[in-house]
């Protein structure tokens, strides 16, 4: 990923704006007995009023200052979706691990340009933990301290420290996907689940060095791209392919282009 002069650093500061504000909401009900709700029928896809209350501030947030600016939102849609420069938002990654009490969830926060992804912001407030990607570089933030995101540098797949959320085929993996992800596992030094977007922050700074993910959405993975790239790490589908362009939402970030490639090699057949 290259640098972008042009990039407004007003964005950053409105995103970091963003993201105090969706604490705000969800904070407060992060092991506090929130209401869950299935919103997917026969099918378990919880949201909390976190992630519906966290998201509404975001976005008269965005509406007051970017008015112009389209939106994309798990819980609520689009807004003005053909915008050149648009806000993807997910309040509540994780939503599984929040209503457990689980401290992996985090707020997702990306911003496009003509489609392709500008900035992002992985934010963890439990944690106090804040990953910013823009203009080519990434920083992490904890407690007040900022330092830039560096991967591990890990090119070999017997060394790498490997992640999913959730590896089961009834999951969000398919047999034959679950089957590639078992693969290189048993190859990997060790593997670690239900980090959601946490993991991709964590690679950024040199703890995970693979992540291996299926049936994400656009507002899954939006976010994650200027983070994992701007700390020299590579994101991309299962072939290779831009995240736009991957089928059934699969993911694969590596520390290394030698590791990714590695991967891929094993993923490519799927």
């Amino acid at each position: 990923m290259t640098a972008d002069p042009e990039f407004p650093k007003e964005f950053r500061v409105f995103a970091g704006r963003l993201a105090d504000a969706a604490r705000i909401e969800t904070l407060p009900r992060f092991r506090a007995g929130a209401k869950v709700i299935n919103k997917a029928g026969i099918w378990f896809d919880p949201v909390t009023d976190a992630d519906r209350e966290a998201e509404r501030a975001l976005r008269r947030m965005i509406n007051a200052v970017y008015p112009r600016h389209g939106i994309i939102g798990e819980e609520f849609g689009a807004e003005r979706a053909d915008a050149d420069w648009r806000w993807v938002i997910d309040p509540v990654d994780g939503t599984r691990a929040f209503m457990c009490g689980v401290s992996t969830w985090a707020t997702l926060i990306g911003l496009e340009r003509a489609g392709a992804p500008a900035l992002g912001v992985i934010d963890q407030p439990f944690t106090d933990e804040r990953w910013v990607g823009a203009a080519g570089r990434s920083t992490y933030r904890r407690g007040g301290e900022e330092r830039p995101c560096r991967t591990s540098g890990v090119t070999d797949l017997r060394r790498a420290r490997l992640s999913t959320t959730d590896p089961r085929r009834e999951a969000y993996f398919t047999a034959d996907e679950a089957a590639a992800f078992a693969s290189i596992a048993a190859r990997s030094q060790v593997a670690r689940f239900s980090l959601d977007a946490y993991a991709y922050g964590l690679l950024a700074i040199g703890e995970i060095d693979l992540v291996i993910e299926s049936s994400l959405k656009h507002h899954d993975y939006c976010a994650l791209v200027t983070v994992v790239e701007g700390a020299g790490g590579v994101i991309s589908g299962w072939k290779g392919e831009a995240l736009g362009d991957c089928a059934r939402g699969r993911v694969v970030a590596a520390a290394t282009p030698e590791l990714h490639d590695a991967a891929l090699a094993l993923l490519r057949e799927i």
